[in-house]
C-alpha cells in the first residue's frame, strides 16, 4: 500500500510576508550583522535587507509575542503564547536553538529584557500575576520569580548602570525591583504632584538613577529614584509605545504616527512624522523603533517595517508589509504568473510577487473580503465579501468591474470555470450562484442541494460538472450551467477534475486523521503532476500528502510556522512554491517544493528543518504498514503501571479515618510483638519488563531489583544484601561508570529514582517532583555526575539532572508511545538518545529544554521499534536494537547500515572496550567486533551447559535474555522468565538466582518438618525451594494451568495443589510426579488443606463458594461445606481433624464438621477455646486487630500463626508484611511493619520450626525469606509501625513502658509522612548495618 506512506518530496519555508505589530510593542532590532530580526505568527524571521533574504527560526510551537536581543546582538529570545508557554533563546546567525526555558509561565510571556552582560534574563508572564523571573539562561535555571502586578505589565529593562535593579511599567503602575540573592523586591514609583498616575507603557535607563518612561497621554515621565521628578509634555500627540536608548541618545515612537530622536539628556534632537510621507497614511500608529547609527527601523500597527536614513528621513524605505488585523481568509493564484492575491477582514486585496518576494499591488475595498479567484486567462480577479455581495477587477490596474449582491450571508468561495465562461459562486446561505462571464456576470444558474454552508468548489475539466463541499461534510454534483443535481453514480464515474480543493471525496479519505470534526481541515490543494497534495488545517499545520490519499490516517510530512489556523493553501501555477495563509496571524507563507528529497541535501538542513517528518508519532493511522510487534513486546507495552492507591496515599487515607481512630485510641490496644523480622533472601529477578538491570559492582558483586527491593549478591558466599528505600516496584536501574552506585527508579504517584551506594547500602539522593506513576529508564552520565529518566506518564517525559544536587536541569515530553531506553552521550553530556515503540531520537540539551530529532533513516526503511541502545567508539556513532533482531548503526542522526543479530527482537546491548555483546528473544548472546562487521562468538543458553553449582533449574532452553552485562571474565544474563546466570567465556553457565517468572504468585507451603517450602503461581509451575544457606531451587515442574494454592501432607510426602481451572493434584513432594487428580469445580481452587495427625481428609476450597472434603486414601468426595455466600479464601483444620474454619470473600467466618460438611455454628468465646492446628484466618475476634484504619481500601490478604501462637504474621494489598501479637483482640492492633514487596503480599507462612517467615508478593513474583528474631536481639531502634500514630498522649497513661512507647510514637511520625523532598541520607539510615533491612 504505497498510498499510505509519507511523500518522498518535501517543503521548505522560503518566505513570510507580514510582521507583527498588532498587540506587541518593542520587537523589531538590528543583529551584529546588520540584519533585521523580529517574528510574525509563530515564526523568528532574520532579514537580510542587503541580499533580500530571510532565515526562519522554527523553535515555537504557537504564537511568538516578546521578543529581546542580547547585548551582543547575536543571540535573541523569543517568548510565545500557550497553555505552557515556553522562551527561546536562539542565535540569529545559524537560527539554532541555545536554549529553552519552560515549566514557570503559563497563558503566555509578554516581555522579555537581557541584562547588561548578558547572562540574565528577565521575563514577565500573561498569568494573573503578570509573574517576573529572571533567569541564568544558558543553564536553563530559574534565579528567581515573583508576583509582577494585579494588572498588565507592558515594558521591563534591566538598569544597565547599576547591578541587579530592574525597572518595570504597565497599566497604571511603574515598579523599581531589586534582585538581592534569590529575592525580587519590588517599590512602586511615586507620581506625586508632578504628574498623574496613569499607564505607562515603555520606558529606558540612564544613569544616576535616571528612568525615563513613555505614558499613554503622550508624556515623557522622567523619574529619578522612584520619584517622579520632570514631564516632558506633549512628546507626542498620543501614546508612546516604544522607546529605544542607544549610544547617541533615545528614540520614541507613538500612536501619533511619529519618530523622535532625543540627546542623552532627553532634549529633542529631530522628528519624523510618517504619516506626513509618501507611503504614509492617516491613522498609522508605530509599536516598534529601533535606532543604530544612522539608520532607524520602525515597525508599525498595520504589519508593515519601515527603515529610515537619518539624512533622508523624509523618504522612508518600506521594507516589509502584510495585512492589518482581521482574519485572512482569501488565496488564490494567477493561471500563469508567479503572483498570489490575497484578500483580508482589514478589506483591502493585495498582490505579491513570487519571485520578488515583495508586495506589488494592493487595493481597499469597501467590504471585509473572505475569498478570491483569478480568471482563468488572468484578466479578472473575483472577490467574495463577508456581506454577500462579490465584485470583479480588472488585474492590471485594479478597476472595478461589476459589484454584485445576491446573498445576504458571506461568499466563502467562489471559482472561475477552467473554459473562462462561467464564475460560481457559493455563499453561507447553502447554495452556489453560476454567472456568465461574457455576459457581464448575468445569473445563468443556481444549485440548491446543500443543506448547510458552501465551503469549497472544484469544476470539472471540461466545465460541465461542479462538485462542492458543505459544513456538514456532504460531497454534492451539479450540472453546469444550469445547478441540476446529479445522483447517478454512473454518470459521475468518467469526470476528471479541473483542480482539486475539496476536503470530502474518496480521493482524500487519507487527510483525515481517524477521529476528527469534519471542519478541522480548511483548505486542500492537489498537484496532479507531482501527485501530493497539501492541506490547511486549524492547528497551525500545513501538511504534504500523497495524491489521490484513499485509506483513512494516511502518513504526511507536516510543517509548522502559522501560529493558529491555516486557512488557506494553494499550489503556485508552475508548481514550485506552496502559499499558505494564517486566520489570526493574518501573514502569508511561501513555501519552495522541493520535489524529491536527496540524502545529500539532508545534510545541509538544519535541525529544525528537518521539519518534523511526519512519519512519526502525529501519523494517527494503524500503521498496517509496519511490522505486527512481537508477542512479548506487545505484552509489555499493555503493562499499566498505574495504582487504585499508591503509599503515597496512606498518610491522607489515615487523615480521613480520623473519627475511627479517636474512638480506638479510647480503648486499650495491644502492644506490637517484642521479635522482629529481617529480610534474609529474595528469590526472583525482574527480568519480564525491564531491560539491562543487572551489573557487576566494583567488588565484583551482583546487582539488580525485584520487587520494591534492590538486591547486591554475592555469589561466592550465596548471600544477599538489600537497598529497602523505595516503597513500590522498580521499574529500572543503572549503574554509575565506577560501578559503586546505582540508581534505581519506581511506580508511584510521584515517583522517585534513589541513588544509592551498593557498599554500604546508604542512599545518596532522592530525586522526585517530575515523573508521574513511575520511572521506566535512567542512565548515568560518563562522569557520573548527571542522570537522565523516562517517566510512564502519557508524554514519558524525559529528565535531565544532577543528581548530587537534587537539581533538574532540563526536561521534555518524549513520545507518546512507551521508551524503553534512554542513554547519555559518553562523550557529551549534554546529547542522549531515546529508544522506544517506532521511536529514536536523538537529543541536545539547550536550557531546561531538550531538543529532539529523529533518526533519519533515508531510503533504507521505516522507524522500527527499537528495544536497546548504546553508544559507540566515537560521539557520533550509536548502535540500536530493533524489535525484528537487526542492529542498526547511526552517525550523527543518520542510519548508515543494518546489520542481523538474532530472531526476534534484540532485548539487550552493552559496549565492551572493543566491541560489543547482544541478547535476544532467542536466547543467543552474541560477542561483536567493534564495527559488528563480524559476530565473533555466540552462547546459547541452554540446560545442557549448566555447570554443578547452579542454583536452580532452568525453566526451558534459549530463554528470552532481557539484560546482559559483562565483568571478572564473565557474561551475566538476566531471562525474562527470573533467571539470572553467569556465562563463563568458555561455555559453561552457572544459574545464581531465580524466581517466578510473570505472572501472580498466590500459593505457598512450608514442609512440616524441613526447611523447604513449595509455591505454585499463575505462570503454570510448581517449585520446591530450599530454605537452607544453600538457597536454590531444588524441583520445577510445569501444570497444565496456573495455580493458587498448595500444601504438603503432614508427613511431609505428599503435596496437594490446586489448579486455577477447577482440578486440583496431589503429587509426590520429592519427584513431583502425580500420585492423583481429581475435577469437580470449575472454578479458581483457593486454598487446599490436608487434616492434622495422618493427613486422612483433604479439604479444597473453590471460588463457586464450596469446600470439598476428600478422604486421602480411598480418594473419594465424601463431604462438600455449603452456605459459603462468596468465594472461599482461608481454611484452618482444627487438632482432632473434625473441624474446618472457614473464610470468604464476603467477610464471613464460616465453621464447617468433617468430613461431611455440616455447618455449624459457634460463638466467638468458644472459638478462642478450639485448639487449631494452624491459624491463616484473617477473621475473627482472635484477629480483630489487623485489619488496619483504612480497612475499606486495603485488604489482609494472608495471616499466619507461630506454633507458639504468639506472633501473627499478615500480609496486606499494600505490599506490607506485618507482625502483631496474638490473639490480636481490639480494633487497630499495634504491629511492626516491613516493606519490600510491592503491591500485593499474596501470602505469608512460618517455617515448621518458626526460625524463617516466608512471603511471597502475587505480581512481583518474588519469594522472600524473612528470618525471626527474638525479643532479646532487639535493634537500636523499633520498626515503623504505623497505625501507632494514634497520639501518644491518648496512649499515654496505659503502658507501663509509657517513656519508650512515647518515642517509638515520636520517631514513627517523623517516617511515615514521607511528603517532604529529602536529600542526602535519611537520618534512620544512619544506623549500624544490621537495622537497615528492617525499613
Amino acid at each position: 500500500m504505497a498510498d499510505r506512506s509519507a511523500p518522498s518530496c518535501h517543503l521548505r519555508l522560503e518566505w513570510v510576508y507580514g510582521y507583527r505589530g498588532h498587540q506587541c510593542r518593542n520587537n523589531l532590532y538590528y543583529t551584529a550583522a546588520k540584519e533585521i530580526v523580529y517574528f510574525v505568527a509563530g515564526v523568528g524571521v532574520v532579514y537580510s535587507p542587503r541580499e533580500h533574504r530571510q532565515k526562519f527560526y522554527l523553535g515555537h510551537q504557537d504564537d511568538i509575542i516578546s521578543l529581546a536581543l542580547h547585548p551582543e546582538r547575536v543571540l535573541v529570545a523569543t517568548g510565545q503564547v500557550g497553555k505552557e508557554p515556553y522562551i527561546c533563546v536562539w542565535d540569529s546567525y545559524t537560527v539554532q536553538t541555545v536554549s529553552v526555558l519552560k515549566d514557570v509561565h503559563t497563558h503566555g510571556i509578554a516581555c522579555l529584557a537581557f541584562d547588561l552582560d548578558g547572562q540574565r534574563l528577565v521575563s514577565v508572564g500573561l498569568d494573573s500575576k503578570n509573574t517576573v523571573c529572571v533567569w541564568d539562561w544558558r543553564k536553563g535555571k530559574l534565579l528567581s520569580m515573583a508576583p509582577g502586578h494585579t494588572d498588565r505589565i507592558f515594558d521591563i529593562s534591566w538598569d544597565l548602570y547599576q547591578p541587579n535593579k530592574l525597572v518595570s511599567c504597565g497599566v497604571k503602575h511603574i515598579k523599581f525591583w531589586s534582585l538581592c540573592g534569590n529575592s525580587l523586591t519590588p517599590k512602586r514609583g511615586v507620581f506625586g504632584k508632578t504628574g498623574d498616575l496613569q499607564t505607562i507603557l515603555c520606558l529606558a535607563c540612564a544613569r544616576d538613577e535616571v528612568t525615563y518612561s513613555g505614558a499613554l497621554n503622550g508624556d515623557i515621565y522622567v523619574w529619578k529614584g522612584i520619584n517622579l521628578v520632570r514631564t516632558i509634555q506633549g512628546a507626542h500627540a498620543a501614546g508612546i509605545f516604544s522607546m529605544n536608548a542607544c549610544e547617541e541618545g533615545f528614540a520614541t515612537g507613538g500612536r501619533d504616527g511619529c519618530v523622535r530622536l532625543w540627546d542623552l539628556n532627553f532634549k529633542p534632537i529631530t522628528v519624523i512624522d510618517l504619516r506626513e510621507t509618501d507611503q504614509g497614511y492617516k491613522g498609522l500608529s508605530v509599536r516598534s523603533v529601533c535606532w543604530r547609527g544612522d539608520h532607524i527601523l520602525v515597525g508599525t500597527q498595520d504589519s508593515e517595517i519601515f527603515e529610515i536614513v537619518v539624512h533622508e528621513r523624509n523618504k522612508p524605505f518600506l521594507i516589509m508589509q502584510g495585512h492589518c488585523e482581521g482574519e485572512l481568509w482569501a488565496l488564490a493564484v494567477h493561471p500563469t504568473k508567479p503572483l498570489a492575491m490575497t484578500g483580508s477582514d482589514d478589506r483591502s486585496v493585495r498582490i505579491w510577487s513570487l519571485i520578488d518576494h515583495a508586495l506589488i499591488a494592493r487595493c481597499n475595498m469597501e467590504e471585509p473580503i473572505r475569498c478570491a479567484a483569478v480568471s482563468t486567462d488572468g484578466i479578472h480577479l473575483a472577490l467574495g465579501m463577508k456581506d454577500g455581495s462579490f465584485t470583479v477587477l480588472r488585474v492590471r490596474d485594479m478597476t472595478e468591474v461589476v459589484h454584485i449582491k445576491d446573498r445576504k450571508e458571506a461568499i466563502h468561495e467562489l471559482k472561475y470555470s477552467p473554459d473562462g465562461n462561467f464564475l460560481a459562486v457559493g455563499s453561507n446561505d447553502s447554495s452556489v450562484d453560476v454567472y456568465g462571464v461574457v455576459q457581464r456576470y448575468k445569473k445563468v444558474g443556481e444549485c440548491v442541494g446543500s443543506l448547510s454552508f458552501i465551503t469549497h468548489m472544484d469544476w470539472s475539466s471540461d466545465s460541465k460538472y461542479l462538485q462542492t463541499n458543505d459544513g456538514n461534510g456532504k460531497r454534492l454534483f451539479y450540472r453546469m450551467p444550469s445547478g441540476k443535481e446529479v445522483t447517478n453514480k454512473e454518470e459521475l464515474k468518467g469526470i476528471q477534475w479541473a483542480s482539486w480543493t475539496c476536503v470530502s471525496g474518496v480521493e482524500v479519505n487519507g487527510i483525515w486523521p481517524k477521529y476528527s470534526d469534519i471542519n478541522d481541515i480548511n483548505s486542500v490543494d492537489a498537484n496532479f503532476i507531482g501527485q501530493v497534495m497539501v492541506t490547511a488545517d486549524d492547528y497551525g499545520i500545513v501538511k504534504l500528502f500523497r495524491y489521490p490519499c484513499l485509506r483513512k490516517g494516511a502518513k504526511f510530512k507536516k510543517y509548522l510556522g502559522h501560529s493558529a489556523h491555516v486557512t488557506n493553501v494553494r499550489w503556485s501555477h508552475d508548481h514550485q512554491w506552496v502559499v499558505s495563509i494564517g486566520g489570526a496571524d493574518h501573514s502569508v507563507f511561501q513555501w519552495k517544493f522541493v520535489p524529491d528529497r536527496k540524502l545529500k541535501d539532508t545534510l545541509h538542513i538544519a535541525p529544525q528543518e528537518s521539519l518534523v517528518d511526519s512519519n512519526s508519532d502525529e501519523s494517527d493511522s494503524d500503521q498496517s504498514d509496519v511490522p505486527e510487534l512481537d508477542s512479548e513486546i506487545e505484552q509489555e507495552t499493555q503493562i499499566t503501571y498505574r495504582r487504585q492507591v499508591y503509599k503515597e496515599d496512606l498518610p491522607q487515607l489515615k487523615e480521613q479515618c480520623k473519627e475511627k481512630r479517636k474512638s480506638a485510641a479510647s480503648k486499650r490496644r495491644e502492644r506490637a510483638p517484642g521479635n522482629s523480622i529481617r529480610l534474609h533472601f529474595v528469590h526472583g529477578y525482574r527480568g519480564y519488563d525491564c531491560r539491562s538491570n543487572l551489573f557487576y559492582t566494583q567488588t565484583g558483586e551482583i546487582v539488580y531489583h525485584v520487587a520494591a527491593v534492590g538486591v547486591v549478591y554475592n555469589r561466592q558466599q550465596n548471600t544477599q544484601r538489600f537497598y529497602l528505600g523505595h516503597d513500590d516496584d522498580i521499574l529500572c536501574l543503572a549503574i554509575h561508570p565506577l560501578k559503586d552506585y546505582v540508581a534505581t527508579g519506581q511506580v508511584g504517584r510521584d515517583s522517585s529514582i534513589h541513588i544509592w551506594d551498593t557498599e554500604t547500602i546508604k542512599p545518596l539522593s532522592v530525586l522526585k517532583g517530575y515523573h508521574q506513576y513511575g520511572v521506566c529508564a535512567v542512565d548515568f552520565s560518563a562522569d557520573g555526575k548527571r542522570l537522565a529518566s523516562v517517566g510512564i506518564d502519557d508524554n514519558h517525559t524525559i529528565v535531565l539532572w544532577d543528581w548530587k544536587k537534587g537539581e533538574k536541569l532540563s526536561a521534555v515530553r518524549g513520545s507518546k508511545d512507551k521508551i524503553f531506553v534512554v542513554k547519555i552521550n559518553p562523550y557529551m553530556p549534554d546529547k542522549l538518545i531515546t529508544v522506544g515503540i517506532k521511536h529514536m531520537k536523538f537529543w541536545r540539551r539547550a536550557g531546561g529544554g531538550l531538543i529532539g530529532r529523529k533518526g533519519c533513516i533515508g531510503a533504507l526503511g521505516r522507524t522500527d521499534t527499537m528495544m536497546c541502545a548504546v553508544y559507540g567508539w566515537t560521539e557520533e556513532m550509536a548502535f540500536s536494537g530493533t524489535s525484528t533482531g537487526d542492529v542498526c548503526i547511526w552517525r550523527d542522526v543518520f542510519l548508515i547500515k543494518t546489520v542481523k543479530a538474532h530472531d526476534g527482537p534484540v532485548f539487550s546491548m552493552h559496549a565492551l572496550e572493543k566491541g560489543f555483546v547482544t541478547g535476544g528473544k532467542d536466547g543467543v548472546v552474541a560477542l561483536w567486533d567493534d564495527t559488528f562487521e563480524r559476530c565473533l562468538k555466540t552462547y546459547a543458553i541452554k540446560r545442557a551447559a549448566l555447570a554443578p553449582g547452579s542454583k536452580g533449574l532452568l525453566l526451558e532452553d534459549n530463554p528470552s535474555i532481557r539484560a546482559i552485562s559483562l565483568g571478572h571474565g564473565h557474561i551475566l544474563v538476566g531471562t525474562k522468565n527470573g533467571e539470572i546466570l553467569e556465562v563463563d567465556k568458555s561455555g559453561p553457565i552457572t544459574l545464581l538466582v531465580q524466581g517466578h517468572m510473570e505472572g501472580e504468585v498466590w500459593g505457598l507451603a512450608t514442609h512440616p518438618h524441613l526447611p523447604i517450602c513449595a509455591t505454585v503461581s499463575d505462570d503454570k509451575t510448581l517449585r520446591i525451594w530450599d530454605l537452607s544457606p544453600s538457597h536454590c531451587m531444588l524441583a520445577v515442574r510445569k501444570l497444565k494451568k496456573g495455580g493458587r494454592c498448595c500444601c504438603f501432607s503432614p508427613d511431609g510426602k505428599a503435596l496437594a495443589v490446586g489448579l486455577n481451572d477447577g482440578s486440583f493434584l496431589i503429587v509426590n513432594a520429592d519427584t513431583l510426579e502425580d500420585l492423583v487428580s481429581f475435577q469437580h469445580r470449575k472454578d479458581v481452587i483457593s486454598e487446599i488443606r490436608f487434616s492434622p495427625g495422618t493427613g486422612k481428609y483433604l479439604a479444597v476450597a473453590s471460588c463457586d463458594n464450596f469446600v470439598d472434603i476428600y478422604n486421602v486414601m480411598s480418594s473419594k468426595r465424601v463431604g462438600i461445606c455449603k452456605g459459603a455466600s462468596s468465594y472461599i479464601t482461608h481454611m484452618d483444620w482444627d487438632v482432632r481433624g473434625k473441624l474446618l474454619q472457614v473464610n470468604t470473600g464476603a467477610k464471613e467466618q464460616l465453621f464447617f464438621e468433617a468430613p461431611r460438611g455440616k455447618k455449624q455454628t459457634i460463638p466467638s468465646l468458644e472459638v478462642e477455646k478450639i485448639g487449631w492446628a494452624s491459624w491463616t484466618s484473617v477473621l475473627g475476634s482472635c484477629c480483630e486487630g489487623i485489619w488496619p484504619i483504612i480497612g475499606e481500601v486495603t485488604d489482609v490478604t494472608a495471616s499466619c500463626l507461630t506454633s507458639d501462637s504468639k506472633v501473627l504474621a499478615t500480609g496486606d494489598d499494600f505490599g506490607f508484611v506485618k507482625l502483631f501479637r496474638y490473639p490480636a483482640k481490639g480494633k487497630f492492633g499495634k504491629f511492626k511493619r516491613y516493606v519490600a514487596h510491592s503491591t500485593h503480599v499474596t501470602n505469608v507462612r512460618w517455617t515448621y520450626d518458626d526460625s524463617l517467615l516466608v512471603t511471597v508478593g502475587g505480581a512481583d513474583t518474588s519469594l522472600m525469606l524473612w528470618t525471626y528474631e527474638m525479643e532479646g536481639h532487639r535493634d537500636s531502634r523499633q520498626c515503623d509501625s504505623e497505625e501507632s500514630d494514634l497520639d501518644s498522649e491518648e496512649d499515654g497513661g496505659y503502658d507501663s513502658d509509657v517513656t519508650r512507647e512515647n518515642e517509638i510514637n515520636y520517631t514513627i511520625k517523623a517516617l511515615s509522612t514521607n511528603i517532604r523532598p529529602m536529600f542526602g541520607i535519611k537520618p534512620h539510615l544512619q544506623q549500624k548495618e544490621p537495622t537497615l533491612d528492617e525499613r
